[in-house]
């Protein structure tokens, strides 16, 4: 394998990776930004200059399935092609060999649900589980898989559950973006000003997802060398 493009939307979800992956070549870690237009806008730039062989959508996913738990490692293939045509042999980590490193490593097969917005409540968890009958949300891999599709590039989405099922999570953070999908620190400051008591969550969740994503950095890993 020549080349692997690794996607996160954010550095928090990217850094531990970042560590494994400075003693591998041929790999490429792209921030996209938060949201399906950012992930499509920066994949799709990347692409008019760079031929992957494959492409991994990855950071940070809420939990739908209550089976899953902080720190679980899940992946879909949506449009990779996992048996070589016409039986030719496939090198490396696309074709046939992805889905079994994936479980060997320790990811667990799931379906995705590519969403608009953060999934924060307990309850708009369980109606998203109801309607979609996906196991995570998450907010850029349908972008990504879509851009790959056109471009007959295997493509799979591998994240880390980072919020369960049956959590909900400190803050809306919906209501913190700017219009481009970054954070808005003034709003956040004003949201815990507005509610000291939410200070512990948050540190938390700092921690939590700092845990997550270094149990995604595992898993990657294993399967990119």
């Amino acid at each position: 394998m020549k080349s692997v493009l690794v996607c996160f939307a954010l550095k928090e979800e990217a850094a531990p990776f970042r560590k494994i992956a400075a003693a591998k070549s041929g790999i490429s870690i792209l921030l996209t930004g938060i949201g399906r237009k950012n992930a499509e806008k920066s994949v799709r730039e990347f692409l008019a200059t760079n031929s992957p062989e494959l492409v991994l959508t990855c950071g940070f996913a809420g939990g739908l399935n209550p089976d899953l738990k902080l720190g679980d490692v899940i992946f879909e293939t949506v449009n990779a092609p996992l048996a070589p045509p016409s039986g030719e042999r496939v090198s490396g980590r696309t074709g046939e060999g992805l889905v079994s490193k994936l479980i060997a490593a320790g990811a667990k097969p799931a379906k995705f649900f590519c969403a608009d917005r953060i999934a924060t409540p307990v309850a708009e968890k369980k109606k998203l589980r109801a309607e979609t009958g996906a196991d995570a949300v998450e907010l850029e891999s349908g972008a990504i898989h879509a851009v790959c599709r056109e471009r007959g590039i295997p493509c799979a989405t591998v994240r880390v559950i980072s919020d369960t099922a049956g959590e909900d999570l400190p803050l809306d953070f919906n209501q913190l973006f700017k219009p481009d999908m970054s954070l808005d620190y003034g709003k956040l400051a004003w949201a815990v000003m507005k509610s000291p008591g939410k200070i512990g969550a948050l540190l938390k969740l700092q921690k939590r997802t700092r845990f997550a994503a270094e149990q995604l950095a595992d898993i990657l890993g294993k399967i990119i060398w």
